[in-house]
């Protein structure tokens, strides 16, 4: 059957109290909206259409590139009221998937469940049995154990508040009857709003099966209201990211400290120490190592590197077999080859450093290219801005460059060069020859240091 999905995400978050619209937070490296179009689309429905309201602009500004419908619910009139602003461009013949953009963490096979059941002419909603149902519908069943009602929070009497299963607010069925019964939704209740869970007893009246569906645990139906819920969502997408991890292969030195704030790909036996945290799309080889407090982000490392403690790695491309770190830092446009060493205190920025090439320590390596086999020492700066422009440095293959050397860019030193240490290069150095650039040593005798009165 075809289907379309339709997500709410219309309220403010005035507990937030952020400029933000509250779908737009922030979770795991997306908005809480892209998490939940994200896996309405795994079930490739034939539309979706997100409801907006408070910064609405805003909303659509940021996520403009999300494959959905904008419709607007111009006032704020309760769920049900915002479900029946979509139907207009939903077909009969339609089943209807209803999301909330604040329940971020919804399981690809729960809504395949509720599908199923609009597919056989059924009203399917999600409840929970949670520990502290405060806040939620509560469910009513009659005394054959069917669901007959919700009833809101703020409506339910003290019977009511004690039971524990909840409508958690996700729920399909069919096109047809659903703008029907949303149609027929009075606001008789405190707040004087259309609720979409009274459809249930519009449902029942009509002879149509209504089934619960229930959510594998609480953390699935979450909603996020406030920075404390979306701390705890945080910490479960956590939790389900590092499982899925393990399940794969990669072996977690402590499974509650590591933060996938995008994709992260890994190959067999990768091994990932505590407090690492990976950004974008970041690809991970064969037997991989990642040492503690390692920020990665938009990157893809070959088989066999290591990276060592407190590095940061960004927008770089790199080989197999390579060392980096400790404390060492890639940027945006960073290519190592195979076998390349980045040592601590390493900056290497929009440069290509070729297959074996080694800068252990203290150096700044910007807008170069640098062939094979090269020796860069510690202290080594490219001289790559003049104030206005950057410009390209490039070593040749085999060449030495000696500690404390600073290459004053545009230049060029040629293969098997060696710099001495302590030069300024600001011409070519000619291959194969050495070449160094000092001041004249000379001692003041007698000379006093000045010293405070």
């Amino acid at each position: 059957m075809p289907f379309s999905v339709v997500i709410l995400a219309a309220g403010q978050g005035k507990r937030m109290h952020s400029d933000l619209p509250k779908v737009l937070q922030p979770l795991g490296g997306r908005t809480l909206l892209e998490h939940v179009v994200a896996t309405a689309a795994t079930l490739k429905p034939d539309a979706m259409y997100v409801v907006y309201g408070h910064g609405g602009e805003q909303v659509q500004k940021a996520l403009k590139h999300l494959d959905v419908h904008w419709v607007q619910q111009a006032e704020q009139l309760g769920t049900g009221h915002a479900v029946l602003q979509a139907m207009p461009q939903i077909p009969d013949e339609h089943a209807v998937l209803v999301l909330y953009g604040d329940v971020p963490l919804l399981r690809v096979a729960t809504l395949q469940a509720l599908l199923a059941a609009a597919t056989r002419g059924e009203l399917a909603m999600l409840t929970a049995k949670l520990s502290d149902p405060t806040g939620y519908g509560r469910i009513v069943r009659d005394a054959e154990g069917q669901v007959a009602r919700v009833v809101e929070q703020k409506d339910a009497n003290a019977a009511e508040l004690r039971i524990a299963e909840a409508s958690t607010g996700p729920l399909a069925c069919q096109a047809g009857p659903l703008r029907r019964w949303l149609k027929s939704l009075g606001n008789d209740n405190t707040q004087k709003e259309y609720y979409l869970p009274d459809v249930v007893p519009a449902a029942i009246g009509e002879g149509v099966l209504v089934t619960a569906i229930l959510a594998a645990d609480e953390s699935e139906v979450a909603g996020v209201n406030d920075r404390t819920q979306l701390a705890a969502a945080e910490r479960a997408l956590r939790r389900v990211r590092a499982a899925d991890l393990m399940q794969r292969g990669a072996i977690l030195r402590d499974p509650e400290r590591i933060d996938v704030r995008g994709e992260l790909e890994c190959g067999r036996d990768v091994v990932i120490d505590i407090n690492c945290i990976f950004e974008g799309r970041v690809k991970l080889g064969h037997r991989v190592h990642i040492g503690p407090h390692v920020l990665i982000r938009d990157c893809e490392l070959g088989d066999d590197t290591e990276v060592y403690a407190n590095s940061v790695l960004e927008g770089a491309s790199i080989g197999a077999r390579v060392r980096i770190g400790p404390f060492a830092r890639l940027r945006p446009g960073a290519a190592l080859a195979e076998e390349v060493h980045v040592g601590n205190f390493v900056e290497v920025k929009n440069s290509r450093l070729g297959a074996g090439t080694k800068a252990n320590h203290l150096a700044y390596l910007g807008d170069a290219e640098i062939g094979k086999q090269v020796n860069v020492g510690a202290g080594t700066i490219t001289c790559n801005y003049d104030g206005a422009n950057k410009h390209r440095t490039v070593i040749g293959d085999d060449a030495f460059i000696g500690s404390n050397t600073s290459l004053v860019a545009p230049v060029t030193v040629g293969a098997g060069a060696t710099i001495g240490a302590g030069s300024v290069i600001s011409k070519e150095a000619p291959a194969g020859e050495l070449t160094l650039e000092r001041a004249q040593q000379k001692t003041v005798t007698g000379w006093k240091r000045p010293r405070r009165k």
